[in-house]
């Protein structure tokens, strides 16, 4: 069992950035794949980032790439989530993710484990 926890979300207004962490339980976190995914009011999750578990490899969804950064600290078993420039339609629930087995993916199904959510909200 691996737990996930998420924080640093808020109310920001479209240009402001914020940085999302996710804090993990699992032993063996320095092997997994972790990545951010992120749902909207009425839309399905869809992925935003992963990093793989070097942390030198990461994959960003074309919708963020540039403006967001993922990174992670083994030794501290956290998983950061950088977002610069935001932008109203960046409006979601965000969620972290595990990956036990397997390299950097970017569908939801291929994650294992997740954490509860942090709300962001950009206004216009």
């Amino acid at each position: 069992q691996v737990q996930l926890v998420e924080s640093g979300g808020g109310l920001v207004p479209a240009g402001a950035s914020l940085r999302l962490s996710c804090a993990a339980s699992g032993r063996t976190f320095s092997s997994y794949v972790m990545g951010w995914f992120r749902q909207a009011p009425g839309k399905e999750r869809e992925f935003v980032a992963a990093v793989d578990w070097s942390g030198g490899y990461t994959y960003y969804a074309d919708s963020v790439k540039g403006r967001f950064t993922i990174s992670r600290d083994n030794a501290k078993n956290t998983v950061v989530l950088q977002m610069n420039s935001l932008k109203p339609e960046d409006t979601a629930v965000y969620y972290c993710a595990a990956r036990i087995h397997g390299t950097v993916a970017a569908g939801r199904h291929e994650y294992d484990y997740w954490g509860q959510g942090t709300r962001v909200t950009v206004s216009s």
